[in-house]
């Protein structure tokens, strides 16, 4: 009994130190975190996006954003954006479950909170974007929009 105890014990040792990469979406504590790239708290459940990444070989993190056009342009400026072990998780805006943003459709014309406009979904209907097409949406919204710089001024992000 005591040998196969130690057993089980170094087991749970040594696979709680063996580097595991976790992935997938995390945990949100609305409206107590904020976004990773404006500030602004993550609280509206039919909106919000996470990206999970890093550079080359560090260990991932998790960032948090109050709307997938915040997670778009912030991604965007990271070195490790195409990484294959980078992750975008967006909530449908259904029902607030969380999607691989690269799978999921995006319907225009939402209020989201950064006002890009754009609600993603797990169905594609009519007149749906694809993540490339929600991509260019959203830059072109960037452009016309967001200029005003209010966006982390600290990291001119």
């Amino acid at each position: 009994m005591y040998k196969r105890a130690l057993h089980s014990f170094f087991f749970l040792v040594l696979t709680a130190c063996s580097p595991q990469e976790v992935t997938g979406p995390g945990e949100v504590r609305w409206d107590r975190e904020t976004c990773a790239r404006c500030n602004m708290a993550v609280g509206d459940r039919s909106f919000a996006a996470q990206v999970r990444g890093a550079p080359a070989g560090e260990k991932n993190k998790l960032y948090k954003f109050d709307d997938i056009g915040c997670a778009v342009i912030w991604l965007e400026k990271q070195e490790w954006k195409d990484d294959a072990r980078t992750e975008i998780w967006v909530a449908d805006h259904h029902n607030g479950e969380w999607l691989d943003a690269r799978n999921a459709h995006y319907v225009t014309g939402k209020i989201s909170p950064m006002n890009y406009g754009l609600g993603a979904q797990a169905e594609n209907t009519e007149g749906a974007l694809d993540y490339s097409q929600a991509t260019v949406h959203i830059m072109m919204a960037e452009k016309e929009h967001h200029q005003h710089g209010g966006h982390n001024p600290v990291n001119n992000e």
